[in-house]
């Protein structure tokens, strides 16, 4: 039984090994066309929002500036905070394939580190079974 199990999680391992780049590179490709779609739908958003300002203010100078200004520091905002974003979703997928990575392999080695222990024990115990019988045989050819 233990065999088979250890022959499943070593199958697990490699498979996860192979396939984890794959995964990896997945995420990112989709997280790059998530943020291609809310900055298409944010620039369609700003152009019909200027559509619309232009038509509701007079054309003066000073007032379409004044109003194109903040809009520029929203923007910049906007793609500050979305690039830490865009990091944080990387060290996340970085974290999430180690530990994926990492618990079939400690969970081998524990698996593995408790069949050993239970040898060792059992070793242990037939040495004192042993040592008692010649103990007992002592005894009686006293």
């Amino acid at each position: 039984m233990k065999v088979k199990l250890l022959n499943v999680l070593t199958v697990c391992v490699v498979l996860l090994a192979v396939l984890s780049p794959a995964l990896l590179v997945f995420s990112m490709v989709w997280g790059k066309h998530l943020e291609l779609v809310k900055a298409q739908n944010l620039s369609c958003e700003v152009n019909n929002n200027m559509r619309a300002d232009s038509f509701l203010v007079p054309q003066s100078g000073g007032v379409y500036s004044s109003q194109s200004q903040p809009s520029i520091n929203l923007s910049k905002q906007n793609l500050q905070s979305h690039n830490l974003t865009v990091v944080e979703q990387y060290q996340l997928a970085t974290i999430m394939q180690w530990f994926f990575l990492l618990t079939p392999i400690c969970v081998g080695l524990g698996i593995i580190a408790y069949d050993r222990y239970l040898v060792y024990r059992n070793a242990v115990f037939q040495e004192q079974v042993e040592m008692l019988e010649r103990l007992w045989r002592q005894s009686i050819e006293q």
